[in-house]
């Protein structure tokens, strides 16, 4: 859904989604499942560009008597949402179910190379029926429409709240990596895509720090349905692999740690005070938006972030002060951003992403340590 479409592929898609799902629901409101139905939990391997990189989670329902085949999506939303931008940022974006033929949904995995697995659900018929009940009423009624969040409500979460209400117990739960935090959870995920992993390093704040209680990945569902039991016996006991593909780590010429590692050379080694000024200026604006974004946003992801001392937005009065050439003024904010890398370096000694930033503390410093150097006032001595 990342990909880029034109507007009127665009509207297009979403009136064939849309007349699809109507029809299908309509058509499925009355059916009663037979006895051969089989109810499965679809996870979708991890793909190589931004939208794919986590996986996704899905319901199939299949019932060969009632000529039905359909697996039911958690993770659609609409482009045209008026102020998309803005509605994601801010953490108010619907998203909405949608059901795909279950061949439309796995010529589209095979097609970008994405492994498909999937676990049929050990449960009596009338739980069957219950919870494709569950999903028709979910996509007729609108009930299936849910404000986005990373880590609380996604594809992965609705399919567990969704079966745990159908059996009417929380017969799924997270069973690996409880103590583990949902940060160094995500690291694998971005091999390969390394300005990614730095990106959701510094954006996110203290919430993802907290330990991985919560199931919020489709791979970790998956393990957790390995393991999971109703009534006394597995409730997923086969796992069946539908298509594999190797995912390979990609390679980029400028996506990975020696870029980022060489600009940040060039930066220090260079040693003009504009190239110095420029970068500290960057880093506060994205302090800033840190800022923008800790306050409005409702993703609980994106506040307390303590990376802000790093990206400190009390940087770009540097250029503000070098302009009036007030010494004593740009000689005692160097210190005061010092500090703040200090206590920073404090906050992220034992977390996963300290090797990760720790050059930009580094840079920092030494670029601080110079200004502050080259703007203390010099005491005469007298002879």
């Amino acid at each position: 859904m990342s990909k880029y479409l034109s507007t009127a592929k665009r509207i297009s898609t979403a009136l064939l989604l849309l007349l699809s799902c109507t029809s299908i629901t309509s058509f499925a409101q009355n059916m009663i499942l037979s006895k051969d139905a089989h109810v499965s939990v679809i996870t979708c391997g991890t793909g190589n560009e931004s939208y794919s990189l986590f996986g996704h989670t899905a319901i199939r329902v299949e019932d060969r008597s009632n000529a039905f085949d359909f697996v039911y999506n958690y993770g659609a939303f609409d482009f045209n949402t008026p102020n998309f931008v803005m509605k994601f940022v801010k953490g108010d974006l619907q998203y909405f179910a949608v059901a795909h033929s279950y061949t439309d949904f796995i010529n589209e995995y095979q097609y970008e190379k994405r492994s498909v697995y999937e676990q049929e659900l050990n449960i009596p018929l009338a739980l069957k029926q219950k919870l494709f009940d569950n999903l028709t009423v979910s996509l007729s009624t609108g009930e299936s429409h849910y404000t986005y969040k990373f880590i609380d409500k996604n594809c992965t979460s609705m399919v567990v709240d969704i079966i745990n209400e159908t059996l009417n117990t929380k017969a799924i739960v997270k069973k690996e990596d409880t103590n583990t935090s949902y940060r160094a959870i995500l690291y694998p995920y971005f091999d390969g895509h390394f300005y990614e992993k730095l990106g959701t390093s510094v954006i996110f704040g203290r919430k993802v720090d907290k330990m991985g209680t919560e199931l919020f990945l489709p791979l970790e569902l998956q393990k957790s349905l390995k393991k999971a039991t109703f009534q006394n016996h597995l409730l997923a006991p086969i796992n069946k692999t539908v298509l594999e593909f190797k995912n390979e780590t990609p390679f980029s010429w400028w996506n990975n740690p020696y870029t980022y590692i060489l600009f940040l050379m060039f930066i220090v080694f260079i040693n003009k005070k504009s190239v110095s000024l420029f970068y500290l200026s960057i880093m506060a604006v994205i302090g800033f938006f840190f800022a923008f974004v800790g306050f409005y946003s409702q993703h609980l992801e994106l506040g307390y972030n303590y990376n802000i001392l790093l990206f400190n937005p009390s940087l770009l009065a540097l250029l503000y002060f070098y302009w009036k050439k007030d010494k004593k003024a740009i000689y005692r904010l160097a210190l005061i951003n010092i500090i703040c890398l200090v206590v920073y370096l404090f906050f992220i000694i034992n977390k996963v992403h300290f090797i990760l930033v720790l050059p930009l503390v580094i840079t920092n410093g030494i670029l601080l340590v110079r200004i502050a150097i080259q703007n203390k006032k010099r005491i005469p001595i007298i002879i």
